[in-house]
């Protein structure tokens, strides 16, 4: 009952969930109006996300100058709530997390740069570089902060922040490497960046026959231009409630004890301890691949496995979560011993009372709040091909290279000599979701 009453069956998963399943199914109409419906609800503390959900939908719909704008708006947003706001954070140690404005997973804050690269380039604007290079500054200043603030244990020995062991994301130094090298006269920048990609993301192949290619200073043959194929690939990464049982059960030991050596008992830890983990799909879909005029030509390799990415950083997090949970329990338990020294209580008021901070603690709930339309996966291909007129065709593909289904999906391209052209497809699962842009603005 006191769930119900917290709000745990209306979450913003719960909430969100309706318009997510419109847009895997391809239903982008109805996923917008779910989203609208939900803006206009004004939950502010969800507004930023709603929008960021918002901006999937103009980047698979081909309107990359709405996505752009809302977009900067959020990242702006984000920025600004870097600089925390202690009322928030003190009336979330009597909550939950839930109460304060949504400030942004640190693996999203460098997704929405990526994306802002992605809408960029598609919509031929000229930040694509500066964006792309703010994939790369974003994470970096995060390990800079991160190295500012050096966490201590009890003893106040300096203990290394977990945020300086996140994996650099090589998404952004690809685009700048791409677009150096399509100038014809940095490939020593180019080279640069595709190392970085190399060193970043190993599995990438694409890099390595990229490095050989620029440090023979050759960005495409005579009569030739370049298509690179960017696809986003598989459901992204969500969060879950769960609850910390072991913490839980050592939690309620140690309150027993308080309460046995004191004049008055705290709430016994009944209720489950909620934190949020993020959780990723598995899909049949491993790649995409393309056909150029009906013929096989390539397939699509991951240059950023977001999930991962976003799974790895919970798990380099997790303790500094639970340490909070902790911390909040502690605060709820103390705030009621408190309340019972002032006020003098006899055993009766302090039963009540104690049955009273179970409620407050069972009223906690994990913030699940995040980017869900975000991809699983980055990937891309690049095709070289003669100037003129092609077309392409995509096609969700196994992880052995057979087709999932027998969907292809036409593009028409208009290849320019010596050119970049860039190409943009969204398959969430075994099925294009929107339509296939392209820059080539014809």
């Amino acid at each position: 009952m006191v769930c119900n009453a917290s709000g745990c069956a209306t979450s913003y998963v719960d909430r969100a969930q309706a318009s997510r399943k419109m847009f895997y199914a391809g239903n982008l109409e109805s996923s917008r109006k779910e989203i609208d419906q939900q803006l206009k609800k004004g939950r502010k503390k969800e507004a930023d996300l709603l929008k960021l959900e918002s901006a999937m939908l103009d980047i698979t719909n081909g309107n990359m100058a709405q996505a752009r704008k809302s977009l900067l708006e959020v990242r702006d947003h984000f920025d600004y709530f870097e600089q925390k706001s202690l009322g928030e954070n003190a009336l979330s140690l009597w909550t939950d997390d839930t109460v304060i404005a949504y400030p942004g997973e640190d693996y999203e804050k460098v997704m929405i740069r990526a994306m802002l690269a992605v809408a960029e380039l598609l919509n031929g604007g000229g930040d694509a570089e500066a964006f792309a290079w703010q994939v790369v500054e974003k994470q970096e200043q995060i390990k800079r902060d991160a190295g500012k603030k050096p966490l201590r244990d009890k003893d106040g020995n300096e203990l290394p922040n977990p945020k300086l062991a996140y994996k650099q994301v090589a998404f952004g130094a690809y685009f700048h490497g791409l677009i150096r090298e399509e100038t014809l006269a940095n490939y020593d920048d180019a080279t640069r960046y595709y190392e970085m990609v190399s060193e970043w993301e190993p599995q990438f192949m694409q890099a390595k026959r990229d490095l050989q290619r620029v440090q023979n200073g050759r960005h495409h043959e005579q009569g030739n231009g370049v298509v690179y194929v960017i696809t986003f690939v598989g459901r992204g990464p969500y969060k879950e409630q769960v609850y910390a049982t072991d913490l839980q059960f050592a939690m309620l030991i140690a309150d027993r004890i308080f309460s046995a050596i004191n004049k008055y008992s705290v709430p016994p830890t009944l209720a489950p301890v909620p934190i949020p983990e993020i959780r990723r799909y598995y899909d049949d879909i491993h790649a995409v691949g393309v056909y150029v005029d009906g013929k096989p030509a390539a397939a699509t390799e991951t240059v950023t496995d977001v999930g991962q990415m976003a799974v790895d950083q919970f798990q380099v997090n997790r303790d500094t979560i639970i340490a909070k949970a902790i911390v909040r329990r502690i605060t709820k338990k103390g705030t009621i011993y408190a309340a019972k020294q002032i006020g003098d209580v006899n055993p009766w008021i302090s039963l009540l009372m104690d049955v009273g901070g179970v409620a407050w603690e069972a009223w906690e709930a994990a913030d699940t709040r995040c980017w869900g339309l975000l991809p699983d996966r980055i990937q891309m291909a690049r095709i070289e091909l003669p100037a003129g007129e092609h077309t392409l065709e995509l096609q969700a593909v196994s992880s052995t290279g057979k087709p999932i289904t027998a969907a292809k999906y036409p593009v028409q391209v208009n290849v320019t000599n010596g050119r970049n052209t860039y190409i943009l497809g969204n398959f969430p699962r075994n099925e294009l979701v929107g339509k296939i842009s392209t820059s080539d603005l014809r």
